[in-house]
């Protein structure tokens, strides 16, 4: 069967899961491109940060170890003067030979070594240019008189107006003066030293002597031998200055630079470092544009990728959704091309189940409902028989009420002239003639009577056959009525389970979460057909309800008017006794009749007994014709069940043609 059909309402606007997984996906992986990058710029900038701050740390700790080196190596030198001189004792000449000697000796004291007593005393190289005045009273003197050791002093100018560093201490002679040696090492050869051991590219350092917050060795020459404060402009060196007050020497960001400080052994001098954080983190700004453009092409590639994967993955969707449309316009001739073994391959191959289980069950429902139609047509084919035959028994039984009427009369007239017979005995000869008129008359309406209630009961036994064969019609009706319940169950059986199989893709498709949408889509579609399906064969379930409720009213009616049927056979039955009764009587009356010319002797004896017969006949012929009056009755109920059976018969052709009507609308 193959009928085609339209749908009733437009197709809804649908979009495709292709575009909705994209959209959904690519921002998603766009986002994630950008917190890697993001993440990747944070890490390394913390990275290049850490490692920023080790390595200058690791300068910082270099430089100060490279100084405490110079500062040891320079007072080595000196201490191996001192002690030659304590060796060698201080006479002038002495004195004067070793000063000499040791003039060039350490190059970064360019005024050689210098010896001076409390007694005013100077001593110096020959070479040398160095002057000194107030001796006692100098910053150098003072500060070597309180070392037995020679040790590095606070900055100060010397008499040339030169800012140096003293280092000095006092030499261990037997002497009643107190004799202090001494060497100037110059600030801006401090600065060089300072300056020339920086290990990190865009890093500086500068030296402050922390007693008197006096820059020692500074990249900007101008800068040297000038004292700090938390007032300075420079916000490094204010920040430096706010740190020695504070004796708070931590690693610290100042003004976007990273500082770093260090305390130079043995002195009171603080080695400081500064690097811009710039420098540091231009790296990682390249490095953050390189993430950048790698993150671009990356997710360029991604999409790429994601977008011929979900066509690959998507296409088999888009056929089983054309055959899902299909189907869900009532096109079962669809067949579904299962060419994966994933979860699609699976739905299609339960569709294509589907699809053959709804085809072998329309098929079926259609042979029903021709089956039924034909029946339906047979059941209005008896109904038309037994109305015909209802109204000829309607009609017969007229007839018969008819002669029973005329039989009533007759036997009333004979009851009447039996009175008459025995009331006027004298007059029974004359009238004898009449009377065997009279009575020859009533034999043959008795005949006629007799031979009416013949085909009578001829009719009602043909009544009886025609309604035990719309009995068994209905019946028939009833079996297939019940085949098609069956069927009925059977679709819904089958709707429920496509409902089960949606609701369990439903969950699959919202536990796959996104990716699991377009299933979802398939499963809804798929559960509002077995919906369709389920209230179809609720619609069909009902009509069948209506129909086997009109078939046991049928054949609860049939039984009815079978029932009628018998008991009018029966009475019939007793009424052609009674009319062969009468028939008799009326013959014995009729030879009595006869008699009668022959003996007229005995006419008051059969006056009696015609009297006596006469009263049993007004007697039977009232019962007869009360029978006859029922009959008519039962014949009326008859053609009345008759009309209802016909009725019943046209509902069950439309229930047929609706049920037809419904299967028409699938293609098989």
């Amino acid at each position: 069967m193959s009928v085609s059909t339209s749908r009733s309402s437009a197709p809804k606007k649908t979009g495709r899961i292709r575009n909705k997984l994209l959209i959904t996906i690519m921002p998603i992986i766009f986002i994630s491109i950008l917190v890697i990058i993001l993440l990747a710029s944070y890490f390394s900038r913390k990275y290049m940060t850490q490692m920023a701050e080790s390595l200058l740390n690791s300068s910082v700790t270099s430089q100060k170890t490279s100084i405490e080196s110079w500062l040891d190596k320079n007072l080595e030198t000196f201490s191996s003067v001192k002690h030659t001189i304590e060796v060698e004792g201080t006479d002038p000449e002495s004195l004067q030979m070793l000063l000499d000697a040791y003039y060039d000796y350490n190059k970064y004291a360019p005024d050689g070594i210098f010896v001076a007593t409390k007694s005013g005393m100077f001593y110096r190289a020959s070479q040398s240019n160095l002057n000194q005045t107030g001796i006692v009273q100098s910053t150098w003197f003072k500060e070597g008189m309180t070392r037995l050791n020679i040790d590095y002093g606070a900055a100060h100018q010397d008499n040339n107006g030169n800012y140096v560093v003293s280092a000095t201490g006092t030499i261990n002679i037997d002497s009643k003066d107190v004799w202090v040696i001494g060497a100037n090492v110059p600030l801006d050869q401090v600065s060089i030293m300072v300056n020339s051991n920086v290990n990190m590219d865009g890093a500086s350092s500068f030296l402050i002597d922390t007693k008197t917050n006096t820059i020692l060795a500074h990249r900007d020459a101008e800068l040297v031998s000038t004292q700090i404060s938390p007032d300075s402009a420079d916000p490094v060196l204010a920040a430096t200055a706010k740190a020695i007050a504070e004796q708070d020497y931590s690693q610290k960001t100042i003004a976007g630079n990273w500082v770093a400080f260090a305390n130079i052994s043995a002195t009171d001098w603080i080695l400081v470092s500064q690097v811009p954080t710039g420098i540091i983190l231009s790296d990682v700004n390249k490095f953050s544009n390189l993430l950048f453009v790698i993150g671009i092409i990356a997710a360029l590639i991604i999409a790429l990728i994601v977008v011929l994967v979900i066509n690959r993955t998507i296409n088999p969707l888009a056929g089983l959704t054309k055959n899902i449309v299909d189907m869900s316009s009532g096109n079962f001739t669809v067949k579904v091309a299962a060419s994966s073994n994933d979860e699609i391959g699976v739905m299609a191959d339960e569709v294509n189940s589907f699809v053959g289980s709804m085809r072998n069950m329309i098929s079926a429902i259609s042979n029903e409902s021709d089956r039924l139609s034909q029946e339906s047509d047979s059941s209005s084919d008896v109904a038309n028989l037994m109305t015909s035959a209802s109204e000829a028994q309607s009609e017969a039984m007229k007839q018969l009420n008819e002669t029973v009427n005329e039989l009533a009369l007759a036997v009333n007239e004979i009851a009447q002239n039996a009175t008459t017979l025995a009331g006027v005995v004298s007059d029974t000869k004359e009238n004898t003639a009449a009377a065997s008129e009279s009575m020859t008359e009533t034999v043959n309406i008795s005949a006629s009577g007799r031979e009416d209630m013949k085909h009578l009961s001829s009719a009602m036994t043909g009544i009886q056959q025609s309604n035990d064969d719309l009995v068994n019609s209905i019946n028939k009706v009833g079996e297939a009525s019940e085949k098609i319940t069956n069927i009925v169950s059977l679709i819904s059986d089958i709707a429920e389970e496509t409902n089960l199989l949606s609701l369990n893709a439903s969950i699959e498709a919202a536990r796959a979460g996104e990716a699991g949408r377009g299933f979802a889509v398939v499963a809804d579609e798929i559960g509002k057909l077995a919906n369709n399906s389920n209230e179809s064969a609720q619609n069909i379930g009902r009509l069948i309800e209506e129909v086997n409720s009109l078939i046991a009213e049928a054949v609860e009616k049939a039984g009815s008017s079978s029932e009628s049927i018998k008991e009018n056979a029966i009475r019939i039955e007793a009424a052609i006794k009674t009319f062969d009764k009468i028939y008799e009587n009326i013959m014995t009356t009729n030879d009595q009749v006869a008699e009668v010319e022959e003996n007229i002797s005995k006419v008051d004896s059969v006056a009696t007994n015609v009297a006596a017969i006469s009263e049993e006949q007004a007697a039977s012929a009232d019962e007869i014709q009360t029978t006859s009056e029922n009959m008519v009755e039962q014949a009326k109920n008859i053609a009345d069940s008759a009309k209802e059976v016909s009725a019943s018969a046209r509902d069950l052709a439309e229930t047929s043609n609706t049920l037809t009507g419904y299967v028409q609308k699938f293609k098989i």
